[in-house]
C-alpha cells in the first residue's frame, strides 16, 4: 500500500517474495525497515539482508536490486526522501550530503523517524510534520555518516521556542505550517525543530497533536458527539482523530467515552 502521494517525501509499505525488483535506480534517499522476514538485495557490488528490525539506507542514484531472502518472503516499509529535504535540514551541520557505507544498519534515531512517518498512512503528511521528520532523518544520516564533517552549535533560544508553544496553544483548531511558526519565532523551521525538541522533549508537531488529543478527551468526558469533538479540535475528520488518538493512547476515543462517561 501506498500513503497518499506528496511532494518530497514519499511513503509505501508492502509484501513481497522471490525477487521483487529488478536493478533500479531512484534520486533519493530510500530510507526503511524490514518488518517481517529476510529482506536482501545488491548494493555497492555486494549482497547484503535485512531482518526484522533493522534499518536499510540507499544513497540517491545508487544502483540496487530487491528480493526475498526466504521462501517465507518479506514485509517492509520504505520512505523515499528527496535530497534536497535532507541539505536544507542540515545546513551549516554537514558539508555534503550524508553517505553511509552500510546499507543495512541498527539505528534507534532513523527507527524512531520511519516509525513516526507511518503513525497514519491515510492521510498527507501535515508540514510541519514532514519538516519534522526531515530533521530526524537527516541527523540521524548524519550520525551514521563516519566521514562527515560536522559543526554543533547548542545554544537553545527559550523565547522563540516558549512563542512556537504559546502560538500552538492558541491554534489547536487551525492547521498551523511552518512558515507561520518561522514568523513567530524568527527561527528557520529546523532550527526551531531542535531547540523545541531540547526545550520541551517533543517536536513542535508532536505537542501539537497532544495537546488537540488532552482537548478531544475533554469534550467526549463533556458528553460532545466523537464528531464534534474532531472538528473543535482541528482534525480533518473523525476517522483522522481516531487513528490519533488510538495512536496516542492505545485505545479509541469511543472506549475512552465508555471509560470516563461508566456510571
Amino acid at each position: 500500500m501506498a500513503a497518499p502521494w506528496q511532494t518530497g517525501i514519499q511513503r509505501i509499505e508492502a509484501y513481497f517474495s522471490g525477487e521483487a525488483y529488478a536493478p533500479h535506480r531512484h534520486d533519493t534517499y530510500s530510507i526503511g525497515y524490514t518488518i517481517k522476514g529476510v529482506q536482501s538485495f545488491s548494493y555497492r557490488g555486494a549482497r547484503a539482508d535485512s531482518v526484522a528490525g533493522q534499518v536499510i539506507v540507499l544513497h540517491p542514484d545508487e544502483i540496487h536490486t530487491g528480493e526475498a531472502g526466504t521462501a517465507a518472503g518479506f514485509h517492509y516499509r520504505m520512505l523515499y526522501v528527496e535530497p534536497s529535504l535532507v541539505r536544507d535540514a542540515l545546513g551549516r551541520q554537514a558539508s555534503a550530503l550524508p553517505f553511509l557505507r552500510q546499507a543495512v544498519l541498527t539505528d534507534q534515531r532513523l527507527m524512531q523517524a520511519i516509525h513516526a512517518a507511518f503513525t497514519d498512512m491515510d492521510t498527507l503528511l501535515e508540514k510541519v510534520a514532514m519538516d519534522e521528520l526531515t530533521v530526524l532523518l537527516a541527523d540521524g544520516l548524519l550520525a551514521n555518516d563516519e566521514s562527515a564533517q560536522r559543526t554543533t552549535r547548542s545554544l537553545i533560544d527559550f523565547t522563540a521556542t516558549n512563542r512556537a508553544k504559546e502560538y500552538l496553544d492558541g491554534n489547536l483548531d487551525q492547521a498551523v505550517n511552518s512558515e507561520q511558526l518561522e514568523k513567530v519565532t524568527g527561527l528557520d523551521r529546523y532550527s526551531l525543530s531542535r531547540q523545541f525538541r531540547k526545550t520541551f522533549g517533543t517536536s513542535p508537531y508532536r505537542y501539537l497533536t497532544m495537546r488537540r488529543l488532552d482537548q478531544v478527551r475533554g469534550d467526549i468526558a463533556a458528553g460532545a458527539s466523537l464528531v464534534d469533538a474532531a472538528v473543535r479540535a482541528g482534525f480533518s475528520d473523525q476517522s483522522h482523530m481516531t487513528r490519533r488518538f488510538k495512536a496516542g493512547y492505545g485505545i479509541s476515543p469511543g472506549q475512552w467515552r465508555r471509560l470516563v462517561c461508566k456510571t
